[in-house]
């Protein structure tokens, strides 16, 4: 039996964690059994909800996990919370974050550091090894440090491989899927609560369901469908959506009697599976969907165009000072909205993936009559979403990133055989 190694992984926000933390420490444990002892340390994170820990704590593979508020001790003096003891030999593994701080604790505890890069790579003169999504973060590389690289793939498509659900359109159900942050739930929620009560009235017969995200509480979802908690809710619809449980099931009523199951499962693939479409924003649903084969609408409201705040650097200091923050904010999101729709940026990851736009990106001051057409559109004609399947299933890019990044950990702590 191989001797057991600790195996440190630092990660940060909500995203991460679910779409490269969980495949990584599936696959690790396929590979190597219990030999590893597997360690999640959070680091602060400008997205995070607070519930990362939580969302770490409950895969099986995971031995240990330190919230992000015990972060800074550990990287300035190397103590944990619960002063864990490590084994004499291990690995420090990079999921998110900043690429410095696995630099940090390698070299004080003397493991061995390997960085998942997914756009950039840094540090590489100090670094043992890294794991890139593709050539072009290579390519940014002085050739002298490329035996240190491998190209192991994007692991957000690492989701579980199925065949694809045939969709039922005699039934249809339609996925909100509004994201995980304030920024975007503050609008997300009542323009999708709102698209859903204008498809009632035409189409009483489909159903709607919201797979809440693990950082969320069901009260703090719903709030952001009440105007009294949101003021933006009033922009979408007069409409107020309440939480109430019937049963064991929870759901969002508006006053009109539409009622939106709210999903606690996570992941909810084999609900999402049942869709024949799905609503979302920007962000790793994209990919979770894209993957899955779903075809999507990518909505951005600009309704409330000083939402959106969570620049890196500079912008982002600026955009949350009091007074100045909110001018600067609307500001720059002006000219970002204008920069968007005149040069056909891209967000959305299966478009990305494509190079094209396969599903459509909704800019602007987005209202629920308009977005329904599109939807209306779709279910009259299904070969539109027979195609926009097909073409999800040809840009997922191939599987495997996560056992292939499982690989250089294993050559890396020398256990070929």
């Amino acid at each position: 039996m191989s001797q057991p190694f600790d195996l440190i992984i630092l990660s940060n926000g909500p995203g991460e964690i679910t779409t490269w933390v969980r495949p990584v420490v599936q696959a690790v444990r396929e590979r190597l059994g219990s030999v590893p002892r597997i360690s999640v340390i959070l680091a602060p994170c400008t997205h995070s909800t607070g519930n990362e820990a939580e969302i770490a704590r409950s895969y099986g593979e995971v031995d240990r996990v330190q919230s992000a508020r015990h972060f800074w001790p550990f990287l300035l003096w190397g103590k944990t919370k619960e002063n864990w003891q490590w084994f004499d030999r291990g690995m420090v593994l990079f999921l998110g974050g900043d690429q410095f701080f696995p630099l940090i604790v390698g070299k004080r505890l003397g493991f061995k550091t390997l960085i998942y890069a997914e756009w950039d790579a840094r540090w590489y003169r100090f670094i043992d090894s890294f794991g890139v999504m593709n050539a072009q973060v290579l390519a940014k590389v002085p050739p002298k440090y490329h035996h240190k690289f491998s190209i192991v793939g994007d692991l957000m498509v690492d989701l579980p491989s199925e065949s694809a659900t045939p969709i039922n359109l005699e039934k249809p159900v339609i996925g909100l899927l509004p994201g995980s942050k304030a920024m975007k739930l503050t609008q997300g929620v009542p323009l999708m609560v709102a698209i859903a009560e204008y498809i009632q009235t035409r189409r009483p017969d489909i159903q709607f369901i919201l797979p809440v995200a693990p950082t969320l509480t069901l009260n703090a979802l719903a709030q952001f469908a009440d105007p009294a908690h949101n003021p933006v809710a009033n922009l979408f619809s007069k409409q107020t959506a309440q939480l109430i449980h019937h049963h064991d099931q929870a759901y969002l009523e508006t006053s009109t009697g539409l009622k939106i199951q709210l999903i606690t499962d996570f992941p909810a693939h084999q609900y999402l599976r049942r869709c024949a479409l799905c609503l979302t924003t920007i962000g790793g649903n994209t990919a979770e969907l894209g993957a899955l084969g779903i075809p999507m609408i990518i909505l951005l409201p600009t309704q409330q165009i000083d939402a959106m705040r969570a620049w890196d650097g500079i912008p982002g200091l600026i955009a949350n000072l009091p007074i100045l923050g909110t001018w600067f904010a609307k500001w720059l999101n002006r000219r970002m909205t204008k920069y968007v729709l005149k040069n056909n940026v891209l967000f959305a990851w299966p478009n990305l993936w494509a190079k094209r736009e396969i599903v459509p990106e909704l800019v602007g001051d987005l209202t629920p009559e308009g977005v329904s057409e599109i939807i209306f559109d779709w279910l009259d004609h299904p070969e539109k979403l027979a195609q926009i399947c097909k073409d999800l299933q040809a840009c997922r890019g191939e599987f495997g990133a996560a056992e292939k990044f499982t690989q250089v950990i294993i050559k890396l702590m020398g256990l070929e055989k």
